[in-house]
């Protein structure tokens, strides 16, 4: 059951520019490189940064919710647009916010194997690298193995869907937000529970799928293509043997789609009506980025998701 509603080809320089132009304005400009709370790690030769925020107090095995920002984004604007330590704070749980990589320190991008920028361009391991993140905050913290979840927004969500593929051994559920896969994914290496969720009013990644669109769309190649919304959830349905078709709902704030599934995995789409580029209930990117549903609040349905499927 879902949780309770809160009512193959590379891609080329059209999309790189795209992604740190049209995904940065939905994300906000990069709070800059002196954070003192940025932690380091070594991974491939290359100094990596995270925040992490844990609670006081763990008196026993707590789950892990890493947060992936989207092109052009760092760690301190996911914290600060998804209000993740906030919902850490409540529920007790560990929140870590890792950084893709760049060239200059800004403009920060994942490599999910069709996209972002520097990070696609350079092939960084960057699935390499959140294996060892987990690997570094489960030596420092009490984790629970079997409660280690992933979300992101834009490239972010995209990373997110290849985690959950590469990692299914040490993942137990993740959440993409306003992302897509691209058809030629592989096949995931074990059952992942997912959480989709896409906005209706999104142009930077059209939930019909096809060619993108927004601010940026005249910096795309004419042969870029995206899957529709629904096909990431197909995915994640065929990845944990659940029946077609899914079963539809319109629940007011959104249309959702839930799969019938093996006891102990859910997948699960919504299509939330007010929200385009932008992570819904958060806060808003730059003055240019779309402004985000403030009828459905992402951070708290993803979580309630997560805590309800453990490994």
């Amino acid at each position: 059951m879902m949780p309770p509603q809160v009512r193959s080809k590379r891609w080329s320089k059209g999309f790189i520019s795209h992604c740190v132009g049209v995904c940065m304005l939905a994300l906000g400009l990069p709070a800059g490189a002196a954070d003192r709370d940025l932690q380091t790690l070594m991974h491939g030769g290359l100094e990596r940064h995270y925040l992490v925020r844990a609670p006081q107090a763990m008196p026993g095995p707590t789950p892990l919710v890493l947060v992936l920002h989207g092109g052009g984004g760092d760690a301190r604007n996911a914290e600060q647009m998804t209000g993740f330590t906030a919902k850490a704070r409540e529920q007790g749980f560990i929140v870590a916010y890792p950084e893709g990589s760049s060239r200059m320190g800004k403009l920060h991008t994942w490599n999910a194997g069709h996209c972002c920028g520097y990070a696609l361009k350079k092939n960084i391991d960057d699935v390499g690298f959140i294996r060892a993140l987990i690997d570094t905050l489960s030596a420092r913290y009490p984790v629970d193995a079997r409660r280690i979840y992933v979300t992101g927004m834009s490239n972010g969500g995209m990373m997110t869907h290849r985690l959950g593929i590469a990692l299914g051994d040490r993942i137990a559920a993740i959440a993409p937000v306003v992302a897509t896969v691209f058809g030629d994914e592989p096949q995931a290496r074990a059952p992942v529970s997912a959480l989709i969720i896409n906005g209706a009013l999104d142009d930077n990644v059209p939930p019909a799928g096809g060619k993108p669109g927004g601010r940026g769309a005249r910096a795309w190649d004419d042969d870029i293509q995206t899957r529709p919304a629904l096909d990431q959830a197909a995915f994640w349905g065929k990845a944990n043997a659940c029946a077609e078709p899914p079963a539809q709902t319109d629940i007011g704030t959104a249309l959702r789609w839930d799969y019938r599934c093996p006891p102990g995995r859910d997948v699960g789409l919504y299509l939330v009506k007010d929200n385009g580029h932008a992570w819904p209930g958060g806060q808003a990117g730059s003055r240019r980025g779309d402004t985000p549903s403030t009828h459905f609040d992402a951070t708290d349905v993803i979580w309630k998701f997560f805590a309800a499927h453990p490994k």
